[in-house]
């Protein structure tokens, strides 16, 4: 995983923790990829190096796994 200050500007702590609310919630399971931003669907909540759709970087990360890196 990339260090916190290399994580892309938009994936703050508000943006996370909603999208671990909203997979509580609804049927959603959002991740993040650390290189650009994008949101991904399908994600288990512990996903680690999933392949972004958007950029193709393997660092896509689940909401969840995310958080705790946010602590």
């Amino acid at each position: 995983m990339l260090a916190r200050k290399l994580w892309h500007a938009s994936i703050t702590a508000e943006r996370v923790m909603e999208a671990v609310e909203r997979e509580m919630t609804e049927l959603d399971n959002p991740g993040f990829c650390l290189i650009c931003g994008e949101e991904a669907d399908g994600c288990e909540p512990d996903a680690r190096n999933y392949t972004c759709d958007s950029c193709g970087a393997e660092q896509v990360f689940g909401a969840e796994e995310l958080l705790l890196y946010l602590g």
